[in-house]
């Protein structure tokens, strides 16, 4: 099919698409705030406003009511880590039938909840979505139901699609610079991206990813679909380990690019959002205003129009506590330090009048015996990054040696949360970051994996509302066991990375 025989398919079917029996015309507002730091016009469109909560009810519904009354009286199936999910089983009960949803086994709650209570039959399976989507496939062909793909359909995208029609009947297309959307599996973006280029090429279409979930920027990259070899589930609406293959069709040929951002610009981009219009979306539902802002800091641009697809607000609460905590760091409205001084007497005092009148938003302190004190410190910022290096070099400058752990995952993660207590004359420890899914006994599975071989030193879990738990663990490895448990490590198939020689294990937790 020809370049213009596609681009013509596809604006066909998205101004044909079904999607009004159960969506909305979502809104397009302005950030106001955003707005005034970027000094552009940022846009946010409100598909967290939909009556799922997020735009998968618009392919769903499509795909769902494109389907022959025989094939559809049979019922359908999909996998989905939550938002298609939901829009499948809203999709399948206006048109009264069944629908059976497969959901990785760490599926949020308030997820799995909101399929139950639109009718829809869940089925608990595997760690991700990929395990998911395999024993959705096999139930299909054992129940002869229909598969709703949530990205690799034309009928799902042609639906998706819709949001493009939209944001150009709201606003000028020749008014419009860029339009920012978040990527997954890519149905979302292949849809906006050929119904908008089609019409106003000059229109940037930007997809936004994760940087622990990028299958979209290196499938580009590499000019072939990638499939990674796991992905990060933070933003679980988008941890999708390859990408699909109509997607990737359309976005080879009408994406302009595709930003990657951390987990904490993340967090950063929640709070923007709230602020501006206090709405609370879920990290996937972020990803386009932190990209907007990576892209304006980039291009160091004013006056133009960005537009951020909210793609959806079903948040897991109990997660918000770990965005609050990154959302300054990602947002660079804190830094984190780790400061050594003379374990005498005044030395806090003098500490604190070097720092002179900021905001302390951390303070923690370790009492060394035979050495200098440690000390890890928050700082709040008010001028991002260049604060946080006049600050530094204002302590160096007095003599305190200081490590900045801003970005220093593992102090960020633990550290901040237990500092103190040593190890003494503890010999032959390494330590370790570990995670695994996070589900009932997950923990306890973990540390039976770990076995009772060499002895746990040090210990800290906390749940951060993720689908992963992380562990910082340190273990007793006398040397001459060294290969042996390294080997052991390995089979235990967790994703890990060894800490010991991290700057903030040194200071703060005994390391030699």
């Amino acid at each position: 099919m020809s370049n213009d025989a596609l681009a013509n398919n596809y604006l066909e079917r998205i101004l044909k698409a079904r999607v009004y029996d159960v969506a909305i015309e979502s809104p397009l507002e302005t950030a106001p705030r955003l707005s005034q730091r970027s000094g552009n016009t940022v846009l946010f469109k409100r598909e967290d406003l939909q009556p799922v909560f997020s735009f998968k009810i618009r392919g769903a519904y499509n795909r769902i009511s494109h389907l022959s009354q025989t094939v559809a009286s049979r019922g359908v199936i999909c996998a989905s880590a939550g938002n298609h999910a939901q829009g499948v089983a809203l999709a399948a009960r206006r048109r009264g039938i069944a629908a059976t949803i497969v959901m990785p086994v760490a599926t949020p709650q308030i997820k799995v909840r909101a399929v139950l209570d639109r009718g829809g039959d869940v089925v608990l399976h595997g760690d991700d979505f990929d395990q998911a989507y395999e024993h959705a496939v096999k139930l299909m062909g054992e129940r002869q139901l229909a598969f709703i793909h949530p990205f690799d359909d034309p009928d799902v995208i042609a639906g998706q699609g819709t949001i493009g029609v939209e944001i150009l009947r709201q606003r000028a297309g020749d008014e419009i610079d860029a339009i920012f959307v978040p990527v997954g599996g890519g149905g979302l973006i292949a849809g906006i991206a050929v119904y908008v280029k089609s019409l106003f090429p000059k229109i940037r279409i930007i997809g936004v990813e994760p940087d622990d979930a990028d299958a979209m920027y290196q499938s580009l990259q590499a000019r072939k679909r990638v499939t990674l070899e796991r992905v990060g589930t933070f933003a679980d609406g988008v941890a999708v380990r390859r990408v699909g293959e109509e997607p990737f069709r359309l976005c080879q040929q009408y994406v302009d690019e595709v930003i990657v951002v951390s987990n904490d610009e993340i967090c950063a981009a929640i709070q923007d959002i709230f602020e501006d219009n206090r709405a609370i979306v879920e990290p996937a539902g972020a990803l386009a205003v932190a990209g907007i802002k990576k892209y304006a800091a980039r291009e160091d641009c004013s006056g133009r129009t960005l537009i951020g697809i909210n793609s959806g607000a079903n948040m897991n609460f109990d997660r918000l506590r770990h965005v609050v905590e990154r959302g300054d760091v990602g947002g660079q409205r804190e830094a984190t330090i780790a400061v050594e001084i003379p374990e005498q007497k005044g030395s806090f005092l003098r500490f604190c009048e070097t720092l002179g009148r900021r905001s302390v938003t951390e303070f923690n302190y370790r009492y060394s015996e035979n050495g200098p004190a440690h000390l890890f410190v928050g700082l709040a910022l008010t001028e991002g990054r260049r604060e946080k290096e006049q600050v530094i070099a204002t302590l160096r400058e007095t003599g305190y040696p200081v490590v900045d752990l801003s970005d220093n995952e593992m102090a960020k993660l633990h550290v901040r949360y237990m500092v103190g207590g040593h190890p003494g004359n503890l010999g032959d420890e390494r330590l370790f970051r570990f995670e695994f899914p996070e589900r009932p006994g997950a923990l306890l599975k973990f540390l039976h994996a770990i076995g009772t071989r060499w002895n746990i030193t040090l210990f800290h879990y906390r749940n951060h509302g993720s689908d992963y738990g992380r562990v910082l663990a340190g273990v007793q490895v006398p040397p001459a066991d060294s290969i042996d448990f390294d080997l052991h490590v390995r089979e235990l198939r967790y994703v890990f990375a060894e800490e010991t020689d991290n700057p903030a294990y040194r200071m703060f937790l005994g390391g030699k």
